[in-house]
């Protein structure tokens, strides 16, 4: 019987279980609209394949050139695990820039100041990318609940924060954390499971925690 129970089970999750490509269909018109609604200017053949959230703050600015692709793991990538990925600004002067032919799996982007990831860009499975510590390296302001004179935590505010970029051509493998203040420069390769706290330059591939430089690229 148990062995009965476990077949229609699993019989009636695939007869009601909405087939993929069309699942793709609906997610790539729905993430269209509520970009637009939210106030995201993209361009041509945006495809968000996925559930993901958007928190945009009034006032801040994400902009998405063409081409751009965004999946999770329902949607190609079994790296991702089906965590929904994000794009976060998080105050009115925050921006985030996404340029042309960039692809990005369940990425976490969150924006104090800037974010900035140029063209022909991949972001490997589950990678966070923040230009902000988020809080206070001050216990005394973390434990505090005071706001500003437009409701932001003190907290938040006087966390140090630094722009991020990500220049044109690179590739940055799955579970990699980019800290503030970090420059990725072109072509550049982050192997998996980095934590990049310091800019690397162009040309080389770079890995580890911290990041570091292994080699450049082409023996350059």
């Amino acid at each position: 019987m148990k062995f009965i129970r476990i077949g229609v089970r699993l019989f009636l999750a695939k007869l009601f279980r909405i087939p993929r490509r069309l699942r793709m269909i609906y997610y790539i018109r729905f993430n269209r609209l509520k970009f637009w609604a939210n106030g995201v200017r993209f361009g041509a053949n945006m495809r968000v394949y996925s559930k993901m959230y958007l928190s945009m703050m009034s006032g801040s600015k994400i902009t998405i050139g063409d081409n751009f692709v965004y999946t999770h793991g329902d949607a190609f990538n079994p790296l991702c695990r089906n965590i929904r990925g994000c794009i976060y600004t998080a105050y009115p002067h925050s921006s985030i820039t996404i340029g042309n032919d960039t692809g990005m799996s369940s990425a976490c982007l969150r924006a104090s100041t800037s974010i900035t990831v140029g063209n022909h860009v991949n972001i490997g499975g589950d990678c966070i990318i923040m230009d902000t510590d988020a809080h206070s390296l001050d216990y005394m302001i973390r434990r505090s609940r005071e706001k500003d004179a437009d409701g932001f935590g003190v907290d938040g505010l006087s966390a140090v924060t630094a722009p991020i970029v990500i220049e044109d051509d690179v590739l940055i493998g799955a579970r990699c954390i980019i800290l503030k203040g970090v420059t990725i420069g072109a072509r550049s390769i982050i192997g998996s499971g980095s934590v990049v706290v310091k800019s690397i330059p162009a040309d080389c591939i770079a890995a580890g925690n911290p990041c570091k430089i292994i080699r450049y690229i082409n023996g350059k």
